[in-house]
């Protein structure tokens, strides 16, 4: 099938439900007023409370929600066909993700910004409360932890991406003290100065490789997990508007401008999909992702559909930074509906190869030879594997993880575009530095965002940790943070709960809807409750059974093996850990639903002003 048809199609669906759908959620089921006084204005203290551009604040909120999941999980879900994922994103997106965003993020400004856990406590209950800020904690380290590692593991000994990224820091600060300081609300002039900068940055970049500074941008993995936690602790310590915020909406420019190139591309190559609709893995026993397609399809692709990392963006760094209520919308439900464009044509872009080829990528080179006969059988007999190695530069055969299969397939896509021919190693090399940019700006939102929620927690015991500008309180929050997920890559001790973190995302979003769900009813909205409760359905039940499953196919039998044995118990832990504090936040919310729709327990009034 043409690849061209879905990518209009895709875009005029999504078009048309941030146009309708959330125009409706807006107006009747959130009442979003711009007559009230947003904590970014009532709150201001010019580090973590302060208005931003829209503009602006739409690239800090992408850049922080769009990490690895966009890109990476819809290429592992192409081996089941293309047409899985393509619908689990296009709606997905549209009834979950963009719903869950938006209602999260909604709820934290009318509670001055605070976190999930706090929310939680208020619209529910403290024991909620306290159950959602273990589970938050727990599940954003190991995030960061996991996205870190791909990041380090795009960047070790690669010059051009380290050069890159590394430029984009002093140039966010210079963005940032223009728009703030120097010409304050001036932000054409500097989107100016910084997309030029980056641009040249970016092209130049290709040439540090073999030139006298390459060394000083060559780093191994240590080195690099070292210089990132370095980075992650400066961004969450410092203002919000000096460094962390303009690298962001820096980094979405350049993220949103190659994906429009690749969707522009797509239309103008129009390149049939090689993979075809549905393979016989929907059924289970694939080689990258051995499982069925229901439940694993929905917690391997995350971020494109729904994310519950998003509600802790949602309710962590962007509230704190709105300006009116009537960006609402265009922030929370505009960045989510993009980001399923990233994830279709990400997906587009990994179909687009060879299956043999796609197949050969995703699998070791020692386990490929026994697979090899049943991809045969299914009619993959074509390769074009050795031509792709040969004009990208390097041996791509068993690059496992999506990267490389979506960097070739990118790579593939830009180089058919006329005039772009020959130019396959250039693009590909662009795409593996692009997703290590696309992933880096999810780590430093996620520090500052745990930070937050830390020092609520520890604001329980000491109350000025509660004080988000309370320099030591920030400081010691920030350090706790940085040193917990950055001893897990440093270590290696993350490759042992990675693979538990994809269910453990998709449970926390279903906390986060039971938490949206509470915040509708208690305002009077029961009838609007349909617009959380059927994605929460739907995404609990698919990621409590692959949970389920998760213990019992592969956990458990971790124990019995003496080589994996604290891989199991370490994975078995975490996993029910993550599920009871699921149970105890339903069961302690779904009965006040009901109280409250009785008339039992009393409407929550939001403020005006």
């Amino acid at each position: 099938m043409n690849a061209m048809p879905l990518v209009i199609g895709a875009i005029a669906v999504f078009l048309l439900a941030y146009r309708f759908y959330y125009a409706f959620i807006s107006a009747k089921v959130l009442m979003l007023k711009d007559e009230r006084t947003t904590p970014a204005h009532r709150l201001y203290d010019g580090q973590n409370y302060i208005p931003m551009n829209k503009w602006v604040l739409f690239g800090h909120h992408f850049a922080a929600i769009a990490g690895a999941g966009p890109l990476v999980g819809p290429v592992l879900a192409a081996q089941f066909g293309y047409m899985p994922g393509f619908l689990w994103m296009l709606i997905g997106a549209v009834v979950a993700g963009a719903m869950h965003d938006f209602v999260i993020l909604v709820a934290s400004v009318r509670h001055d910004g605070k976190s999930l856990a706090e929310i939680a406590r208020v619209e529910v209950s403290k024991v909620s409360g306290i159950t959602a800020s273990f589970a938050i904690i727990l599940i954003i380290i190991v995030a960061l932890a996991g996205l870190g590692m791909v990041v380090i593991n795009a960047l070790a000994e690669s010059p051009w991406g380290t050069f890159t990224i590394a430029a984009t820091i002093p140039i966010a600060l210079i963005m940032g003290i223009w728009m703030f300081r120097i010409r304050v609300g001036k932000t054409v002039e500097a989107t100016i100065f910084g997309v030029i900068l980056l641009s040249l940055a970016v092209i130049y970049g290709r040439y540090v490789p073999g030139s006298p500074i390459a060394s000083w941008f060559t780093f191994d993995h240590k080195t690099l997990t070292i210089l990132i936690a370095g980075y992650g602790f400066i961004a969450s310590v410092l203002p919000v508007w000096l460094l962390l915020s303009p690298r962001d909406y820096l980094s979405s420019i350049m993220k949103i401008s190659v994906i429009a190139m690749l969707a522009v591309g797509i239309i103008i190559v129009a390149p049939e999909l090689q993979m075809p609709a549905f393979t016989k893995y929907i059924h289970g026993g694939g080689p990258i992702i051995p499982g069925t397609l229901f439940p694993y399809l929905f917690i391997t692709i995350a971020c494109g559909a729904i994310s519950g990392f998003h509600s802790l963006v949602s309710s962590g760094t962007t509230p704190k930074m709105l300006s009116k209520e009537s960006h609402l919308k265009f922030i929370s439900a505009g960045a989510m509906l993009t980001e399923g464009i990233v994830s279709i044509l990400a997906l587009i872009a990994a179909s687009s190869l060879l299956p043999l080829d796609y197949f050969q990528i995703n699998i070791p080179v020692e386990k490929f030879a026994a697979i090899e006969p049943s991809l045969h059988a299914m009619g993959f007999t074509h390769s074009n594997l050795a031509a792709l190695s040969k004009d990208v530069g390097e041996t791509i055969a068993g690059r496992t993880g999506g990267a490389v299969s979506l960097g070739v397939g990118m790579a593939y896509i830009f180089s058919s575009i006329p005039g772009l021919n020959g130019l396959m190693s250039y693009w590909y090399h662009f795409a593996i530095m692009f997703e290590a940019l696309f992933i880096l700006t999810t780590i430093d939102a996620g520090t500052r965002i745990g930070r937050f929620v830390l020092q609520e927690a520890l604001g329980k015991v000491y109350k000025p940790f509660a004080r988000t500008n309370w320099l030591p309180g920030n400081l010691i929050a920030s350090g706790l943070i940085v040193f917990a997920w950055a001893y897990l890559i440093y270590q290696g001790s993350v490759t042992t709960i990675w693979p538990m973190f994809g269910a453990a995302n998709q449970l926390l979003a279903t906390i986060a809807l039971a938490i949206g769900t509470s915040f509708i009813i208690n305002r009077g909205k029961a009838k609007y409750a349909w617009c959380t409760i059927i994605p929460m359905l739907f995404v609990g039940t698919t990621t409590i059974t692959a949970a389920i499953q998760n213990l019992k196919n592969i956990y458990f039998p971790q124990l019995l093996v003496e080589k994996t044995v604290v891989q199991g118990t370490v994975n078995t832990t975490l996993t029910i850990l993550i599920l009871i504090c699921v149970i105890i936040i339903l069961c302690d919310s779904i009965p006040r639903w009901i109280q409250t729709i009785q008339g039992k327990r009393p409407l929550i009034i939001d403020k005006e002003n």
